[in-house]
């Protein structure tokens, strides 16, 4: 294995096991281990004393309770008992502890990866009177409070199938056969019916410029606190001015704490001019659910001819606004997919673009290095302050940073939150952080961007989207379909095994990483032209191909 990370950190053994920084005091396993194994490396030698699974860890010596453990250059947790020299890592031996953080402690110096082949690169995407460029066209229906869920719902339904957007349903078709039999009284083959993929057919869409009916269903708006509401329209405001949305019918019931003035005011401070539509019904004041329905309809129905005269023109990938997600980690996501796209980040960065590293449960024990990296001490102090006010809430409620990692993490070696954020922290490469954003806040400079936003799957790809992400690159060593429904979400495994195994949702495979065959900066590259083709409508992502519209607002108050 001859790969390089691209902060130069990763020291690479042999083609089984990795040491990742030079100050690190355990090693991790790249394929199954055997106890009385012998490893060599740099003229040292140790015999293993446990079984070692792949993407778990072994001690480069002895440890004592207490004693700390190192990965990445920081420390991921303190032993609590004696671990041998060549000793597995796992929940037994081994508990969360993360490095202290405070302001600024030395200046930050970068160099910008080399850029010169993709310098005069462009992708085709849909080009918005503000600046903006989208890498698809939608047309968002919004609910301001849950009780409209059902009308925007059958405002998505009628325009579905008359638009073209409907795809055969398998499912129901495999349903219908089994039906059949059923019917027939020929029980004894219905285990041999086998489920047919689909089929392309013919595209019947009436926009062709228009990629899609999208709504964003939820359950706030109303109950909660005022604080919830503001943050609701906050977010729905950037869904709407994100520049994958042509723009946005908004239906409100009349009485909710997410008020028709909020959201304007919201929508006001990201668009001065109104240059993007936006139509808005009341159904208190429309009346029946007929009237305030065929209102909407219409006014939605005459606002497409109009987004669809926009057509894909070439756009410099400065342009470009990518989030930056794992999820389904496991323990070679910091070795391979996160610092991979890292490297993507550094160079759209260096490019002038910008991307966004959310997930801040994910960065405990790495918030020094980020706080140093920041160029302006006002971004530090924020960092700080949004970090410790969350864990201070976490805590609260019984809980805390130390409980992230979820069984299936665990499993596959990311054993306390520490392992985790410093693996998960390589998803931001090396580029100076030029801005940190509160959740719900739009992105406002090019850059790396860091955003407040949970762990959690859907909730961080959620508010991701909100900022102004077109992209969001999601890597995963387990594998799982979270989709969004204004960016596209392009799914990237850590692993060989998992794109094999799971072809359905996986984009992009970086397990030849892992075997040794290509570098970090190899595959940055490979999976940066991947953006391009996805963001000029040459490629689907398999989340849009899948209509995987995962949309969860992330809930802080209090219901009431």
């Amino acid at each position: 294995m001859q790969s390089i990370a691209q902060d130069s950190f990763f020291t690479s053994m042999s083609n089984t096991f990795l040491k990742i920084h030079p100050a690190d005091n355990v090693f991790v396993a790249l394929t199954d281990l055997k106890a009385g194994e012998k490893i060599s490396y740099e003229g040292k030698s140790l015999v293993l004393k446990d079984d070692v699974n792949a993407k778990h860890k072994f001690a480069e010596n002895d440890l004592a309770p207490e004693d700390e453990v190192f990965m990445y250059g920081t420390v991921v947790g303190k032993a609590t008992q004696p671990i041998k020299q060549g000793g597995v890592i796992g929940t037994h031996n081994l508990k969360h502890k993360a490095a202290p953080y405070s302001g600024r402690t030395k200046t930050y110096q970068w160099t910008p990866p080399d850029v010169s082949a993709f310098k005069s690169k462009t992708f085709m995407g849909f080009h918005r009177a503000d600046g903006q460029v989208g890498t698809a066209n939608y047309w968002l229906v919004i609910p301001l409070v849950f009780c409209e869920n059902r009308n925007v719902e059958m405002i998505r339904q009628a325009f579905q199938d008359e638009l073209g957007f409907t795809k055969p349903d398998v499912y129901k078709h495999y349903v219908h056969e089994l039906v059949n039999l059923y019917r027939e009284g020929k029980t004894e083959k219905l285990g041999d019916v086998r489920f047919q993929p689909a089929t392309e057919v013919p595209s019947k869409r009436v926009f062709k410029n228009i990629d899609g009916i999208k709504v964003l269903t939820h359950q706030g708006g109303c109950g909660g606190t005022r604080q919830d509401a503001q943050t609701l329209c906050a977010l729905l405001a950037g869904y709407i001015h994100n520049p994958n949305v042509a723009g946005a019918t908004i239906l409100s019931l009349g009485c909710q704490n997410a008020e028709i003035k909020t959201i304007q005011e919201r929508l006001a401070a990201l668009d001065p001019k109104s240059l993007k539509p936006v139509i808005i019904l009341d159904q208190q004041q429309s009346g029946t659910e007929q009237e305030l329905l065929s209102q909407a309809i219409q006014k939605t129905f005459l606002a497409l001819i109009e987004a669809d005269k926009t057509e894909r023109k070439p756009a410099p990938l400065n342009k470009l606004v990518v989030g930056l997600k794992c999820g389904g980690s496991d323990g070679f996501s910091g070795i391979s997919a996160n610092p991979a796209i890292g490297h993507t980040s550094d160079l759209l960065v260096a490019l002038g673009g910008s991307t966004i590293l959310s997930e801040f449960p994910e960065l405990c024990g790495v918030e020094q290095e980020l706080i140093n990296r920041c160029e302006e001490d006002e971004a530090g102090n924020r960092f700080i302050q949004l970090m410790r006010t969350y864990s201070d809430a976490a805590e609260a409620v019984g809980s805390g940073f130390d409980m992230n990692p979820s069984p299936g993490n665990i499993k596959d070696g990311l054993i306390t939150d520490a392992i985790k954020s410093a693996g998960a922290a390589k998803k931001g490469g090396t580029a100076p952080v030029a801005d940190v954003l509160p959740y719900a806040t739009y992105i406002r400079k090019p850059g790396l961007n860091l955003l407040c936003t949970p762990g959690n799957d859907v909730e961080s790809t959620t508010g991701t989207t909100g900022s102004g992400a077109q992209i969001i690159l999601f890597t995963t060593g387990l594998g799982t379909p979270t989709g969004n429904p204004v960016s596209q979400v392009i799914k990237l495994s850590t692993n060989t095994r998992l794109a094999q195994k799971m072809p359905d949702i996986i984009d992009f495979n970086t397990g030849q990483i892992i075997s040794g065959e290509k570098t970090i900066e190899q595959v940055g590259e490979e999976i940066l032209d991947f953006i391009i083709e996805v963001a000029s409508g040459r490629t689907t992502a398999k989340s849009v191909a899948l209509n995987q519209d995962d949309f969860i607002p992330w809930k802080r108050g209090v219901s009431l």
